[in-house]
């Protein structure tokens, strides 16, 4: 099979400079000029793409963070410019539900937001994000870390080694060796992950770009006197992501909405992604100055958030037809089905067993 451009341009750079980790393949992959996955102007977020999110699925996710940014502010004084910056914003379908929102419900958190979108851009944009020069009272992102590179882990025996990527006869290939760096060898340590025990074989994520993220995070958010960093991924806190029970850990890649486990096949055309490990962003955001305001899951925030009170007033104020005698007719029966998939998008949000298990994050300074 013919290699594809960006193949070929890693291969070249392995033959001149040696093996890459996993985590700087990753990097490559999606991020590299042009040719990476998230920089290339293919569709890739969507149903005409290969993965969607939240707010792909319902715009009631966008009422309720909108809910949400409004408690924040009134936390803060009701300040007459509200400053969100939300990071890896791709099409900016949240920022403009986020003000639809407002406009609607509350307008005078809508006269005060003043939001400003980030896209991922090269991987390391969300990293240093102050070089903007503004000062947020709210950082917000939806599904941005999970897109960091990672480093992959393998047990054998009592030695953690790391995966490295090479290549043989044009074609990409995997190998164990050595960790890069003490960071990466004592990581799972750090939160006390008891992986000796766990059989050989087992493999982890290390996302040391999530720690940077947060460092710099922090420090943006001290550029104002208080501040929030509201966070949506899926993950869960280290011991209950790093277990037995995941032997191969959650490297995951998406093609055309088909889940694939071949991270090393179509660079730049496929999604890569791995779990959040939250005690990560929690600890490290503590060792920054930041202190835990929320941790809990999507169902539990969107509830929380009242987006079961906001599809009943859609119920009432465009579906009253489904409970009047017209029910019947053909316009009745038309609203009946658009009434039953706007539910069923919100059951997809809240599904503990998929999207609903997502978790939601809030520090604050």
């Amino acid at each position: 099979m013919t290699a594809t451009p960006l193949q070929q341009r890693i291969i070249e750079r392995i033959q001149q400079e040696g093996p890459l980790t996993f985590a700087q393949y990753m990097r490559i992959a999606l991020y590299e000029p042009e040719l990476g996955y998230y920089v290339s102007n293919k569709t890739r977020v969507g149903w005409e793409g290969d993965f969607y999110t939240s707010t792909d699925v319902s715009s009631l996710f966008a009422a309720c963070a909108g809910r949400q940014l409004q408690q924040l502010w009134e936390a803060l004084d009701h300040p007459s410019r509200f400053v969100v910056v939300e990071q890896g914003a791709g099409r900016g379908d949240l920022e403009r539900g986020v003000r639809s929102w407002a406009e609607r419900t509350v307008p005078e958190l809508a006269a005060a937001l003043d939001y400003y979108t980030t896209d991922i851009g090269t991987g390391q944009d969300a990293l240093d994000p102050a070089t903007q020069g503004l000062q947020p009272h709210v950082l917000l992102s939806n599904e941005l870390v999970d897109a960091f590179p990672v480093h992959v882990l393998e047990k054998r025996g009592d030695i953690l080694y790391e995966l490295y990527v090479d290549q043989e006869e044009g074609r990409l290939c995997g190998f164990l060796s050595e960790p890069e760096n003490e960071e990466v060898s004592t990581y799972l340590d750090r939160f006390a992950i008891p992986w000796r025990t766990f059989p050989d074989g087992w493999r982890a994520e290390v996302n040391l770009d999530a720690l940077r993220w947060i460092a710099n995070t922090a420090r943006w958010l001290q550029t104002t006197p208080h501040g929030f960093l509201l966070t949506i991924d899926y993950g869960e806190k280290a011991r209950q992501l790093y277990t037995p029970e995941r032997p191969r850990g959650t490297l995951a890649c998406y093609y055309r909405h088909t889940f694939t486990e071949q991270p090393l096949a179509k660079p730049g055309e496929q999604d890569i992604t791995a779990h959040v490990n939250f005690s990560a962003l929690i600890d490290e955001g503590e060792r920054h100055g930041l202190h835990l305001h929320t941790y809990t899951t999507q169902a539990a925030w969107l509830q929380k958030m009242g987006i079961f009170e906001e599809l009943e007033q859609i119920r009432k104020h465009d579906f009253a037809v489904i409970d009047s005698a017209e029910r019947a007719s053909d316009q009745g029966q038309t609203a009946l089905f658009q009434w039953y998939n706007l539910r069923q998008r919100v059951l997809a949000l809240t599904d503990p067993r998929g999207m609903g298990n997502f978790k939601v994050l809030i520090l604050q300074h």
